[in-house]
């Protein structure tokens, strides 16, 4: 790991690690895979939060760094939930989150953020805690309802990278802030075609049931 760490490319006067590369194509591959619904999509995330691990914590970037801890275990758990929830016309089942879903998702991250930005700043363990909290929250939300299905993870990942952005840049992860961008445009993406799967899904419910 250290020689990933230490070795790497230098693009427009920016050196960029091998682990952040890596790390970041394989986040980038993820959104992908998911917008596919294909069970690649976790083992991909879990060979990412490896790297992507390592790149924070010599970032000191306390809460992106644990953040990948949770992921990790998240991953598994989406990749057991994903291969229970599959259809042999719409692949992985996917729907609408509830009112009261929704509600506990805004909860969670706001609640979340409060209390982990307290953590972060008591011990000292990040430069920039309130917005690293909200990408960590936000983070684990996201992947929670990406593992349940929910179309709303997609809106989850737009408010994550609307800070994860300028906190990259500030880090001085400028390749890392690229793939911010990108994966932006991609979750649109996503968004949109999950939403039409959804509703196409739910017709064909509604229609062997009516």
């Amino acid at each position: 790991m250290e020689v990933l760490l230490h070795h790497g490319l230098v693009v427009f006067g920016q050196r960029i690690a091998w682990a952040e590369l890596i790390g970041q194509l394989c986040a980038l591959a993820v959104v992908f895979l998911a917008d596919r619904r294909t069970l690649w999509t976790w083992p991909v995330q879990v060979g990412a939060t490896v790297l992507l691990f390592a790149v924070y914590s010599s970032a000191h970037l306390g809460g992106l760094a644990t953040r990948q801890v949770v992921i990790f275990a998240i991953s598994v758990y989406g990749w057991w939930a994903w291969t229970r929830r599959r259809d042999p016309v719409y692949g992985v089942v996917v729907r609408r989150a509830s009112g009261a879903e929704r509600v506990a998702m805004g909860a969670a991250m706001l609640l979340g953020t409060v209390g982990v930005a307290w953590l972060l700043t008591a011990l000292d363990a990040s430069w920039a805690p309130w917005p690293d909290a909200w990408i960590f929250v936000g983070t684990l939300v996201a992947f929670a309802a990406q593992g349940m299905g929910l179309v709303e993870f997609w809106l989850v990942w737009l408010a994550v990278d609307a800070v994860g952005v300028p906190l990259q840049i500030a880090s001085g992860l400028w390749f890392s802030a690229a793939i911010y961008v990108v994966f932006a445009a991609l979750v649109i993406m996503g968004w949109r075609h999950w939403t039409r799967t959804a509703a196409d899904a739910r017709a064909a419910a509604v229609a062997v049931t009516g």
